[in-house]
């Protein structure tokens, strides 16, 4: 288990795997409190949403914030109603999952102003070496501006969650080290987490500092 603070979001680029990572934190913080949310505010990515854990997160009691069109063929960059919740209510702990680039961390703003007054946030960038427009440090660096721009908050620390899907080995992991390293070093915030799918986690314990084993949704990459 980590330290959450009340409201955890995460951006990336698209394809970053940023949404596994917030399902399994979610799971992790309804370990510590008993009133948490997972929000999905990607309006970008229809495709892999929080929605696919629906089941598993109820079960959990875990309450699901989401746009009513996902999962579904209806195309629409809708909002979830209820995603107000997330900073009228200070007894919810939430997990927020981002959109993918500028256009998608817009729909940020509209909390932007309350998270920032409340300042019991954390802003994580997931990272990616292995996505085209994330390969090396300045073009990461590049997204990561854009996204904060347009979002208007500011990052406060960075997850490197470099994986090639299903075929990612350890030594994939340990390589993409240097380059989050150099994010980090570049961007002046520190590397809080690097993610790696659970079956990997016992190969890389204590090779890889802040160690954080996430589960896989269907539908989406690591």
């Amino acid at each position: 288990m980590r330290t959450y603070k009340r409201i955890t979001l995460l951006c990336g680029h698209y394809g970053s795997g940023k949404t596994n990572i917030a399902v399994s934190m979610a799971f992790d913080l309804k370990k510590q409190e008993k009133n948490v949310a997972l929000a999905d505010l990607d309006i970008v990515n229809p495709y892999f949403r929080a929605k696919d854990s629906k089941e598993d997160l109820k079960k959990a009691d875990i309450r699901l914030i989401c746009s009513e069109y996902a999962n579904s063929n209806v195309d629409i960059p809708a909002l979830p109603q209820d995603m107000y919740a997330i900073i009228d209510d200070k007894s919810l702990h939430s997990i927020l999952d981002i959109g993918g680039d500028d256009r998608g961390a817009l729909a940020l703003g509209r909390l932007a102003p309350a998270i920032l007054e409340e300042n019991d946030y954390e802003m994580l960038m997931v990272i990616n070496r292995a996505r085209p427009l994330t390969r090396d440090a300045a073009s990461t660096l590049e997204v990561m501006r854009e996204i904060e721009t347009a979002g208007g908050i500011p990052f406060t620390g960075l997850v490197n969650n470099t994986n090639l899907g299903a075929e990612t080995t350890a030594d994939d992991v340990l390589a993409s080290d240097a380059y989050a390293r150099e994010v980090s070093e570049q961007s002046g915030l520190p590397l809080v987490l690097t993610t790696v799918r659970e079956d990997l986690a016992a190969v890389l314990n204590g090779k890889v500092e802040n160690l954080f084993p996430i589960r896989l949704q269907k539908h989406e990459n690591l």
